[in-house]
């Protein structure tokens, strides 16, 4: 087997490999591309991967118009499009269109977070459901249980910020905060006012 020259040093993993990056700092990388996000708490191994390696990843981020994002108080990190005004840059992430209840959760969620005020949120699904209840439109009951339900599961195995704590209830990943921007806070906060005003005319 050889070694590469430069970068972190990595002992080549196959014949005419010329990655620069150690396994598991790929590995890591690769999570990131991958999404939502890597876990240093779920994943330790690959986090540490990632912080000695973190400057050769945030270059092959850049290669793809990519920069990467890390917040070391709750250990996770993800991958997000360039935001510059210097060049025009090509989207190299898979987006999805949320539904309007996934948005809403997501809202509902992350109002949950930022009011600890820090520290672990752990919640109900009848608290979170609850919540909701102004979001529900035209929908009879059985539709529109369906599709809380559906946003929930979206919340749990897609998105992955919420986390089995126990006797039922779940943990709110702080990852919440950077699914959901200030731009979109403002319009689900609109038309939440807007039903509001509905359901009291």
């Amino acid at each position: 087997m050889t070694t590469n020259e430069g970068g972190a040093g990595q002992a080549a993993l196959w014949s005419g490999d010329t990655g620069r990056l150690r396994q598991q700092s790929r590995r890591a990388l690769l999570e990131v591309l991958k999404g939502p996000y890597l876990s240093g708490r779920q994943e330790p191994q690959l986090w540490a991967a990632l912080r000695a390696d973190e400057r050769e990843i945030r270059a092959s981020l850049h290669d793809l118009f990519l920069e990467l994002v890390v917040d070391d108080v709750d250990e996770f990190a993800f991958a997000r499009k360039v935001r510059t005004d210097d060049t025009e840059t090509p989207s190299a992430l898979r987006t999805e269109r949320l539904t309007f209840l996934d948005t809403a959760m997501l809202l509902v969620l992350r109002q949950l977070l930022l009011a600890s005020g820090g520290g672990r949120v752990i919640v109900g699904q009848e608290e979170v459901y609850e919540r909701l209840a102004v979001y529900r439109k035209g929908d009879d009951e059985s539709t529109y249980l369906r599709n809380l339900n559906s946003a929930w599961g979206h919340m749990t195995n897609k998105y992955r910020v919420l986390h089995t704590a126990g006797d039922g209830r779940v943990e709110i990943s702080p990852m919440v905060k950077f699914m959901i921007d200030d731009d979109q806070v403002r319009a689900i906060t609109a038309v939440y006012r807007s039903l509001a005003e509905e359901g009291t005319a």
